[in-house]
């Protein structure tokens, strides 16, 4: 637009989880596009109403991710990508749209509003899997390209880094939720999803229950950690989740996690524009650092691929 947002931690937390939203280095601001959705969205232009048939379409479109038992994430992600390329062609019925049809939105809506890969991409999989399964004679998902993978490495933090950041909280939950991130290499949701009876403290492990594709998985848990723990558990009392809002029998909120990190980062005198999920990233470079096996640090990290593993040794200083 560009839509800028600075020094408000929790608008720029929520900014951030917006589709197509990038960093401008030089501004030092984070962009949304011009699009008539955000515009709609933050009140600047009429809304652009998407015909009956595409509304239809994409609620039955909705219902079939269901039944297949897609996460509701994934549905949410999936239809409003489908509507991003139905509102496009709003005046054209789905049976309509043929091959060329994505082409021309590519160039004409995602490339033209600056939009990023990852989420063309998503766009893909939603026009993909809608296409193949409402059966569009005139459109072949199998003809439909995906842009180019970009080539990316994840963030790392240093070991003092990461000892900075964890010591920085005085707050017993604070500093428990970052150091079992850390630890343990989970992803936010991750560690929002724990319940108290996912801690298995007599074998040293916790159970990481339908993570990232379904699955579960099993991560080693580490005395320290554990008799952090133990200490959060006595004086909060969780019920229902082991990290728990305001409220009780709630989840922590994502945001004010998201928070907790950006209090810590200043707190430790640290500059770089750090997520979450750095703290990912850098448990699994460390372990390779370490020696561990990059077999092993996959089945940690739930990664259904070694080849997704594989990119930390583009980072790891041992491979340098």
């Amino acid at each position: 637009m560009p839509w800028c947002l600075k020094k408000n931690t929790e608008l720029i937390a929520r900014i951030k989880k917006l589709e197509g939203v990038i960093w401008s280095p030089s501004l030092g601001v984070w962009h949304l596009p011009d699009t008539p959705a955000y515009r709609v969205r933050f009140g600047i232009a009429p809304a652009v109403v998407l015909n009956e048939n595409h509304k239809q379409s994409i609620l039955k479109f909705e219902r079939w991710l269901r039944s297949r038992r897609y996460s509701e994430n994934t549905v949410k992600v999936y239809a409003e990508a489908l509507k991003s390329f139905l509102l496009f062609y709003n005046d054209k019925k789905a049976e309509e749209i043929q091959t060329d049809d994505v082409v021309r939105y590519n160039n004409e809506y995602i490339l033209k509003n600056n939009l990023s890969s990852s989420y063309q991409n998503q766009v893909v999989n939603a026009i993909k899997l809608f296409f193949s399964t409402q059966g569009n004679r005139k459109l072949d998902p199998e003809l439909i390209h995906r842009p180019k993978r970009e080539k990316l490495l994840p963030n790392v933090l240093s070991k003092e880094e990461v000892k900075l950041i964890l010591n920085a909280h005085e707050n017993p939950k604070h500093k428990t939720m970052l150091s079992l991130m850390y630890s343990c290499g989970l992803g936010r949701s991750e560690l929002l999803n724990l319940k108290p009876t996912d801690i298995d403290s007599k074998r040293g492990i916790i159970i990481v229950r339908q993570a990232k594709g379904k699955k579960d998985r099993i991560v080693p848990l580490s005395e320290k950690i554990l008799g952090m723990l133990r200490e959060y558990y006595l004086k909060y009392k969780p019920q229902t989740w082991l990290f728990e809002g305001q409220m009780p029998n709630t989840p922590y909120d994502e945001r004010s996690l998201a928070s907790v990190l950006k209090q810590a980062l200043a707190k430790a005198n640290i500059k770089k524009p750090v997520t979450l999920h750095w703290l990912r990233h850098s448990y699994a470079t460390h372990l390779l650092e370490a020696g561990t096996d990059l077999r092993y640090i996959q089945e940690l990290m739930g990664h259904n691929s070694s080849k997704t593993t594989e990119i930390y040794t583009h980072v790891s200083t041992q491979h340098i």
